[in-house]
């Protein structure tokens, strides 16, 4: 008996979401019924006034060839009238002169004779019948002003809806990533004379592959556009990979998205380590400034929780996300934290192959300031390059201003102007740090050397600040410079 009534409680469930299945879907047709009165309705009062609007042109048309005839028929008429006014009274004139040198040449008075014919002949002579061009001026011909239309006819006649543009094929083989820029470039299967304009949706993602249905990131919308292929510029690669799609659209409906793309978009991404920073320095993801009380504040929370707490950093935050592989520990503490003089601070991950370029912005206010990479293992008082563990340009506007190349406590003057933000290329295979005018690409210095270690980005600052920008390509233009190899490396042996 139980077992039945379990099984009939399982049916009444069961029967239960059903109907509440059948009743949603019973809703659903009902909205829908609802949605076809109301969009039929739209869609013929869109139509009546195309329609109008159609009807509207041709009598404008209309009304013009009209008034065209209209014009050219009182042109002529004018002057047809008018010569034909003018042909009158030439007859008249003509016929006065005829009966004239009749009556002369019946007359008996030979006396009179001689000068009544010399005046006929003069009056001949003047006459407007002999001055007048027996030519119309003007033809009775109207064949210029008549139509054909047939052609126009069968375009009305094949009217018809508009057809859903098809969805467009995007071309992976002429899409381009470069420069922190992409360029999509797409197709449509077939010729579509309606179509008005494109809309491009994009995204960013870490997975490789096919787009999810699921992503946190949202899609980015652009539209208008009228090519079939668009530039993306200014963006920061912060993560690995884009999707991107794109639809059709005439002046009444969008076709379907084309078939979802993934393209790699390789950067060099990183924040800054605020567990190796310097208590003067003051983190904040990927900004530092200098703070004289920055050391005897923290000095102050260390004591108060015993020397066991720890300054919170964006590093340890939870909104950090998931690391990268090569992403260091935030695990230093305060042993490796840099001290004394050093007011350095260094990235939080590691370079061990391949070209990576960032850039750096420095407040040109700041007293002493210095960009480039060091080992893992530079010491705690070790500043950047005065030491084998690390190279650097620097710049020092405290007392005597200088702009120097530092490596392993040795230094070269440089002569460009100092540009108020740098771009940093490492190189790690081919042994190549070289620092760049980020504005202009005028390359300031290039270190050559053999890394025998992963390095790190690293940065120091005294009475100042600086604002650090990640997730750029290297340069097209850095490149180019690289490759044909720039004339400052024979002068950087005594800094290698």
């Amino acid at each position: 008996m139980e077992d039945q009534r379990e099984a009939l409680r399982k049916i009444i469930t069961t029967l239960a979401v059903k109907n509440e299945e059948i009743q949603s879907f019973i809703y659903s047709l009902k909205q829908m019924l609802l949605n076809v009165e109301a969009n039929s309705t739209k869609v013929q009062e869109d139509l009546e006034a195309e329609f109008q609007s159609l009807f509207s042109v041709l009598e404008e048309l209309k009304e013009g060839m009209l008034m065209k005839i209209k014009q050219d028929r009182a042109s002529r008429t004018y002057e047809l009238q008018n010569q034909l006014a003018a042909c009158t009274r030439a007859l008249e004139s003509s016929e006065e002169l005829l009966e004239t040198a009749n009556q002369t040449l019946q007359a008996t008075d030979r006396y009179d004779f001689p000068q009544a014919a010399k005046q006929i002949k003069d009056g001949v002579t003047m006459a407007p019948a002999f001055r007048l061009s027996l030519k119309a001026k003007v033809s009775d011909n109207m064949s210029h002003l008549m139509v054909d239309f047939a052609q126009e006819r069968r375009m009305l006649q094949a009217l018809k809806f508009l057809p859903v543009p098809s969805a467009p094929v995007i071309d992976l083989a002429e899409s381009l990533v470069a420069d922190n820029c992409v360029t999509l470039v797409w197709r449509m299967p077939d010729e579509d004379s309606k179509i008005d304009h494109y809309v491009l949706e994009y995204r960013r993602t870490n997975f490789e592959g096919p787009p999810r249905l699921k992503e946190e990131q949202p899609w980015m919308v652009i539209e208008g556009i009228r090519q079939m292929e668009y530039t993306l510029t200014g963006l920061k690669f912060d993560m690995k990979y884009m999707n991107f799609r794109v639809r059709a659209c005439n002046k009444a409906v969008a076709g379907e998205f084309s078939e979802s793309v993934t393209l790699e978009t390789p950067a060099f991404m990183f924040r800054l380590d605020a567990s190796t920073s310097h208590q003067n320095l003051r983190v904040d993801d990927l900004s530092v400034e200098w703070d004289a009380m920055g050391g005897k504040v923290q000095d102050i929370k260390a004591r108060e929780k015993d020397g066991k707490g720890r300054t919170a950093s964006p590093v340890n935050s939870p909104a950090r996300g998931v690391p990268s592989p090569k992403r260091m520990p935030s695990g230093r503490g305060g042993r490796d934290r840099f001290t004394a003089e050093s007011y350095t601070v260094l990235g939080d991950t590691l370079i061990d192959g391949g070209e990576h370029y960032w850039e750096v912005r420095y407040e040109p206010d700041s007293k002493a300031f210095g960009v480039g990479v060091a080992y893992r293992s530079l010491g705690r008082f070790e500043q950047l390059g005065k030491t084998a563990a690390s190279w650097c340009l620097h710049v020092n506007n405290w007392l005597q201003v200088s702009f120097t190349a530092k490596h392993a406590n040795k230094a070269k003057v440089l002569e460009p102007p100092v540009p108020d933000c740098l771009g940093v290329h490492c190189d790690f295979h081919q042994g190549l740090l070289s620092f760049y005018n980020a504005r202009t690409r005028q390359l300031l210095h290039t270190f050559k050397a053999k890394f025998t270690q992963p390095l790190l980005p690293a940065f120091t600052v005294w009475c100042g600040s600086f604002q650090v920008t990640t997730g750029l390509q290297v340069p097209s233009s850095v490149r180019c410079l690289q490759k044909r190899g720039s004339a400052t490396s024979s002068s950087n042996t005594s800094l290698t």
